[in-house]
């Protein structure tokens, strides 16, 4: 899909002060494993979890608390009519707290799906459409842990680092927020010091017609 826009911005949106209510909240919760498709399955063995890492490692905690929605979706209607996707969204899943700690990492990777929800419930049927991260830590906290888009439209032989892989400079300030289309090849490479927390959300619709 061609698009004029590949990610838009809001530096420093939201408040030091939510973005450490935040952490503190999310801190105080049990965290789990960061997975991806293939390895949603409740217990993995020691030889899936080491191929799991190989794509993925970080740790989790979900978040379902009206607050948050309430600070987050404004901005995300916000990109999606200053960046002319105009997609139609109505439905936020569960707002992922990560923390990337020293060597975590999330390697390559787009957030949707060949194929609509399948299971029973409100998601049925539905797409990710938009995705969000909000930097809940300062860029000046940690080292390391950037994000990364690669956009992936073009031909092989036109390919330009300078255009098509772009380091999200954007995201570092505090309380910054990227919305993208959830189909955006991204990743974060290692955190090499301190800890690198963030809130990812994405925004479902039905199928694109």
């Amino acid at each position: 899909m061609n698009l004029s826009n590949y990610y838009w911005y809001f530096e420093s949106a939201l408040s030091p002060r939510f973005c450490d209510e935040v952490i503190k909240y999310a801190n105080s919760k049990k965290e789990v494993l960061g997975r991806t498709g293939g390895y949603e399955k409740k217990d993995l063995t020691k030889e899936e979890i080491k191929n799991l890492q190989r794509k993925r490692k970080s740790d989790l905690v979900w978040l379902d608390d009206p607050w948050i929605y309430k600070e987050i979706q404004p901005y995300v209607h916000q990109a999606n009519i200053n960046a002319n996707w105009n997609y139609d969204w109505d439905q936020s899943e569960s707002c992922q707290f990560t923390k990337y700690k020293l060597n975590q990492y999330y390697d390559w990777h787009c957030d949707g799906w060949d194929k609509p929800y399948e299971k029973e419930g409100p998601q049925k049927g539905k797409i990710r459409k938009l995705s969000m991260t909000c930097q809940l830590t300062d860029g000046s906290e940690y080292k390391g842990g950037e994000l990364e888009f690669d956009f992936r439209n073009y031909d092989p032989h036109m390919r330009d680092e300078s255009k098509h892989r772009i380091q999200c400079k954007e995201i570092l300030p505090k309380g910054s927020i990227i919305v993208f289309p959830s189909f955006v090849w991204h990743r974060v490479k290692p955190v090499t010091a301190g800890t690198r927390y963030s809130l990812v959300v994405w925004h479902l619709g039905r199928p694109f017609r």
